[in-house]
C-alpha cells in the first residue's frame, strides 16, 4: 500500500497511516460519507459541515492528529502488549469505527484476553454501515485483518 501522504510518520503511525489513508482517500471538500455524516481529508468527521474546504497541508496535518488520537484511545482500553503490526491494524480500525464502539466490542475482549487471533478474525464481522455490507468495508478488513495477524 502506497500512500500520497506528506507525512513524515514512521514506525507504527506511518504503517496505520498508509493503511487507514489508503482505504479512506483524500477529499480536500467536505461531502457525506455512506452512512451521512460530514467528512472531509482524510475520513475526518470532529466539527466537519458541508461546504468545507482544507490543503493538502490542512489535511495531512488533521490526520496526523487523527492518528495519534486514535491511538491513545486504542492504548487506553488494551491491557495486553501488541505486536507494532497488530497495534497498527487496530490503529486503522479505531479510526474508522471509533473508540466507543471499539470499548464496547468483541475484538477487545477477546484482545485482553490474550486471543489475538481471535480478536484479528473478530475484523472480518465490522464490514456494515448504515445496516449495510459494503465492498470497501470488506476490503479494509480484509486488508486490516492480515496485517493484524503478520505477527
Amino acid at each position: 500500500m502506497k500512500t500520497k501522504l506528506g507525512l513524515g510518520l514512521t514506525g507504527v503511525l506511518g504503517v496505520a497511516a498508509s493503511l487507514a489513508g489508503y482505504f479512506e482517500g483524500r477529499n480536500l471538500i467536505a461531502y457525506i460519507d455512506p452512512v451521512g455524516i460530514p467528512t472531509i481529508c482524510d475520513g475526518v468527521t470532529k466539527g466537519v459541515k458541508l461546504g468545507d474546504a482544507k490543503t493538502d497541508q490542512e489535511c495531512d496535518v488533521l490526520f496526523e492528529a487523527e492518528l495519534r488520537a486514535h491511538q491513545a484511545e486504542l492504548n487506553k482500553y488494551v491491557s495486553v502488549p501488541l505486536h507494532p503490526n497488530t497495534e497498527a491494524a487496530l490503529i486503522s480500525f479505531v479510526y474508522n469505527v471509533g473508540g466507543p464502539a471499539f470499548s464496547r466490542s468483541t475484538l477487545l475482549r477477546k484482545l485482553n484476553a490474550g486471543d489475538t487471533v481471535g480478536a484479528c478474525d473478530e475484523l472480518s464481522r465490522w464490514v456494515y454501515a448504515g445496516g449495510r455490507k459494503l465492498r470497501g468495508l470488506v476490503r479494509r478488513r480484509d486488508a486490516e485483518r492480515e496485517l493484524c495477524l503478520s505477527f
